[in-house]
């Protein structure tokens, strides 16, 4: 039996790259060493920013992003993850340069979501302005006839901030983000999404008073199952 092995792309940032790491390692049931999953981490942190690709022209990432994914499927990836929300707007792009297959992190967030019980009519989302302008998750949540709502301009260039911020390193940007969050419940939001994986570095499942469902961990958990489909393991 061929051992399953998750690739992940990473690099975007390298902190998201390790909490991933971490998060997999965390919910994986082992009790041994040879319990956990192999995993292959191409941490690639010159990928040029989505973001800016996005709204500005910028530096298309696709060549540096399917350079990750050959990479990590020659070295014997059978999986790959990508912790990084914006970086799925090339997703369908990139399944075209790879023979295995590439979660989607958008999708399963967004079927998390949809079977939530009571399923919310309403989801916050809290994002880079590329994620927000480029509409995957109000496409994912659309058609699960779940609607989206966002901060306004002023709101979303201070979220813009502190993820930058976060991105620097600096992690003292709770309040303002939870701040955030709270304006988008008092509109309606029955659930928020830290849909920017340098969010899910600050904001849990505790810190409000509605469901909090952050990719980063559904991607960890969507990663796991995938392996654990392909066979046992240990040795």
């Amino acid at each position: 039996m061929t051992e399953p092995i998750l690739g992940i792309l990473g690099g975007m940032g390298p902190e998201a790259t390790i909490e991933l790491f971490w998060r997999i390692v965390a919910a994986t049931p082992a009790h041994v060493d040879q319990d956990h999953l192999h995993l292959l981490i191409d941490n690639d942190p010159k990928i040029p920013d989505r973001t800016a690709a996005i709204l500005d022209d910028g530096e298309p990432p696709l060549p540096r992003l399917t350079a990750a994914a050959r990479r990590l499927e020659a070295a014997g990836a059978g999986c790959l993850l990508i912790p990084c929300n914006t970086a799925h707007f090339w997703l369908p792009a990139l399944r075209e340069t790879v023979g295995i297959p590439i979660v989607d992190m958008i999708s399963e967030t967004a079927q998390r979501i949809a079977v939530l019980d009571p399923r919310p009519k309403t989801v916050g989302l809290l994002a880079t302005t590329g994620t927000v302008r480029s509409g995957l998750y109000q496409n994912a949540l659309g058609t699960r006839e779940i609607a989206v709502v966002t901060p306004d301009e002023p709101s979303q260039e201070r979220v813009m901030r502190a993820i930058e911020r976060i991105k620097g390193k600096d992690h003292a940007v709770k309040a303002e983000l939870l701040a955030q969050a709270g304006r988008l419940i008092e509109r309606g939001a029955e659930a928020i999404v830290p849909g920017c994986t340098e969010l899910s570095l600050l904001i849990g499942s505790d810190d409000l008073s509605c469901p909090v469902i952050d990719p980063l961990s559904v991607l960890a958990q969507t990663g796991i199952s995938w392996a654990q489909a392909q066979g046992p393991q240990g040795g």
